[in-house]
């Protein structure tokens, strides 16, 4: 039974949760702000609330706060005992809502790897790769026999490392320097995916807060230029503290709200969408959102997705590379938008996701939580004739 100190921090913290103030955004400012609390508190805080939208369906609801959680983490202990116990008609039914089943296929895998914490992954600068894994210890690269041929992909030593450790990465020298950044392997896969050669001109439409940005500008080597755009300019500021940290000089920040006025008349070798989405495949590290994301959700989210595939294609030069990514499984935002685009667009030849003779040479690919321990993403990728 956990303390009743555990139980009662927690509560504090789900009792402020909303749809519109998730879990993950009520933790970063109640514990950001609770200075005396050491880092061992505020892990075991984030695991019990996390672990209690984990297994939210299986919760009784006229049961107290605390005495949820303390049911949720039970059970947490119990499927980590023993998984074959929780059967997939009762995972299927109570670990995501029912709509989910008509957009993803659920397999006895996949249920079972979405009540498992997530996997910390980092990606580091190649040059650094050998030593930061000595040096922090806990690091293993990942397992990618689920994709022949990936792998030679992969810088060796591995760029890509899974930390296993409990040292909190953000306060590290190496991660003041940016040496490293915390970046998921799906997301690693799709900088891999785009595959940008130094001295190109790319174009990062969706950058967010920059962590695709940066990996295509390690992968250009810092040459040629890649533009980065964002509707929010306030995603677009901690770009530009992330790509400082990490010494990347070679792109430009712009705003670009998604329609048919693009932001520079400039023809790119390649562009990354990586769309706004529902967000699905990352349902492991954020479980909240399981309950919040709606069917309408998805539609409105596919709409705007073809939008900026139509509209930013325009800006690709013949012969360029077009890369669509999100990081959800629904049908209606990954092969539906994909093949509606390809409808759409004969000019736009359908061209392998990963640029390797041993690789899959599928035009769309889908990276499954179950298969790499890591978010789900759906990537596809177009050459224009």
């Amino acid at each position: 039974m956990p303390d009743s100190t555990l139980l009662n921090r927690a509560t504090l913290i789900i009792d402020q949760v909303t749809a519109e103030k998730p879990a993950d955004y009520v933790l970063r400012g109640e514990l950001g702000a609770a200075k005396y609390l050491d880092p061992d508190e505020k892990r075991d805080i984030s695991h019990a609330v996390f672990t209690y939208y984990r297994w939210f369906g299986w919760l009784d609801t006229q049961a107290s706060t605390q005495a949820r959680i303390a049911a949720a983490l039970d059970l947490q202990h119990k499927f980590y005992a023993d998984p074959s116990s929780f059967k997939p008609e009762t995972l299927a039914a109570r670990a995501v809502p029912d709509w989910v089943a008509s957009e993803i296929e659920l397999s006895t895998a996949y249920l079972h790897q979405l009540q498992h914490e997530p996997t910390l992954w980092i990606r580091v600068q190649k040059e650094f790769a050998a030593a930061l894994s000595r040096s922090f210890g806990n690091c293993t690269p990942p397992d990618l026999s689920a994709l022949p041929g990936l792998s030679s992909l992969i810088p060796q030593p591995s760029t890509a490392l899974r930390y296993a450790g409990r040292t909190d990465l953000y306060k590290t020298s190496e991660f003041q320097k940016g040496v490293f950044e915390i970046q998921d392997l799906a997301s690693q896969l799709v900088g891999h995916a785009a595959a940008p050669k130094p001295g190109e001109t790319w174009w990062d439409a969706c950058a967010g807060q920059g962590g695709k940005t940066l990996h295509l500008a390690e992968l250009m080597e810092n040459k040629g230029l890649i533009w980065a755009t964002d509707r929010n300019t306030g995603r677009l500021a901690a770009l530009r503290k992330r790509a400082a940290r990490a010494q990347v000089f070679n792109y430009r920040a712009n705003t670009w709200n998604g329609g048919p006025f693009l932001p520079t008349k400039t023809k790119f070798d390649g562009i990354l969408i990586d769309a706004p989405c529902s967000g699905v495949g990352t349902w492991q590290r954020n479980p909240h959102a399981r309950w919040t994301t709606t069917p309408n959700d998805v539609k409105e989210l596919a709409e705007i997705q073809l939008q900026l595939l139509n509209h930013a294609a325009a800006a690709l030069k013949p012969g360029g590379r077009l890369v669509y990514a999100v990081c959800t499984l629904t049908k209606s935002e990954t092969t539906h938008i994909a093949n509606a685009f390809t409808a759409a667009h004969p000019e736009f030849e359908p061209s392998p996701v990963f640029i390797s003779p041993l690789s899959n040479l599928n035009a769309q690919l889908f990276i499954l939580p179950h298969e790499f321990n890591s978010n789900g993403m759906f990537i596809a990728t177009w050459k224009k004739r």
